[in-house]
């Protein structure tokens, strides 16, 4: 599946230009919240590396509000096996530096881009999606909350002096 075009730009992207276009965004309200899963489950085939075990993990806690363990868990597995062979295969390449080899690894690393793409880990994937926009915290909305966090703190220990009692002889 090949798209025409330029791809689409991030809504958040969108909203930092003051949004140019004038085409309506979508509102905050309207993002799509799928079901998300309580636990990462388990690959259905061994991941050899430790990078493909890792990137596993990484996907399924990062991506648990979109990705489904019953329709994306085949293609993020065989992303993962991707990796274990991107591993492989590199070593081969740092050590023997065969151009073939080389061309096979940068193809290999493009179709990773591809299947991570699949799965909403670009910004315009995930605005495509509808499941999330990056929000940047500003300097003030930082400091509101450090202050916010340091009033809670100075309340919890307050409270706990005042219910110290001194002990009299």
């Amino acid at each position: 599946m090949t798209s025409r075009g330029r791809p689409p730009k991030p809504i958040e992207q969108k909203r930092l230009t003051g949004n140019p276009g004038k085409r309506p965004l979508p509102t905050e309200g309207s993002l799509v919240l799928l079901p998300s899963m309580y636990e990462v489950p388990e690959p259905p085939r061994p991941l050899v590396t430790e990078a493909a075990k890792g990137m596993w993990d990484r996907v399924w806690t990062m991506g648990q509000t979109w990705l489904s363990p019953q329709t994306d868990i085949e293609l993020l597995l065989m992303t993962c096996e991707m990796i274990d062979e991107r591993w492989n295969l590199r070593i081969k390449v740092l050590t023997d530096n065969r151009p073939e080899e080389r061309k096979g690894l940068r193809d290999l690393e493009r179709q990773l881009v591809a299947n991570l793409s699949l799965l909403g880990f670009t910004p315009t994937d995930r605005s495509r999606l509808g499941v999330a926009e990056v929000k940047r915290v500003s300097k003030i909305e930082e400091l509101r909350e450090r202050t916010k966090a340091n009033r809670i703190v100075a309340t919890e220990v307050a409270d706990s002096d005042s219910s110290i009692k001194p002990i009299s002889e």
